[in-house]
């Protein structure tokens, strides 16, 4: 269910409110990799896996009045989304596992996150090395702290019942 009304769920169940479209991305992805995903297509990008379809689903959401996003200034100089949808309550186990992974993701730092889900999309995919290959596709980020929350993050993520186990990789 790769539709606008898939965004909005997944605002839905995130407690109503995501902060950036990273982490939207990266949640999303989590879903995907976890067999909980609403069958968007990632592919890796500059800020890791990346669904060219979710960017259009939340766009179109946004135009349907499923979700609404909002800009503010940045401390920085830049500006982030805000995106929001009035919450729902889990309706089946598949939404309650859902509505936990979203709980987490929601919450975490985003650069945390964007390290840990890379990390898991990596593995996904063959990459033997996961944690290195985002040290080396990411020196910005990729600090040794930096890594090592992103690595309680993956730890908090994978003890999460899904459908499909993250790969072990801490």
């Amino acid at each position: 269910m790769t539709t606008p009304k898939a965004i909005a769920e997944l605002i839905s169940l995130a407690g109503g409110r995501i902060i950036g479209r990273t982490k939207l991305q990266k949640s999303a992805c989590a879903l995907e990799l976890t067999g909980l995903g609403y069958g968007f297509q990632f592919t890796y990008k500059h800020f890791g896996p990346y669904s060219e379809e979710l960017k259009i689903a939340c766009s179109d959401a946004q135009a349907l009045g499923y979700i609404c996003e909002k800009t503010e200034d940045a401390s920085w100089g830049g500006w982030y989304s805000v995106f929001t949808a009035p919450a729902a309550t889990p309706k089946s186990e598949s939404d309650q596992h859902r509505s936990e992974l979203l709980a987490v993701t929601a919450a975490a730092d985003s650069v945390d996150l964007e390290l840990a889900v890379t990390a898991a999309f990596l593995a996904t995919n063959g990459v033997k090395d996961p944690w290195h290959e985002v040290e080396v596709r990411k020196p910005t980020k990729a600090s040794p702290d930096r890594l090592k929350s992103a690595k309680v993050l993956y730890r908090n993520l994978s003890t999460i019942k899904t459908p499909r186990a993250l790969p072990s990789i801490v």
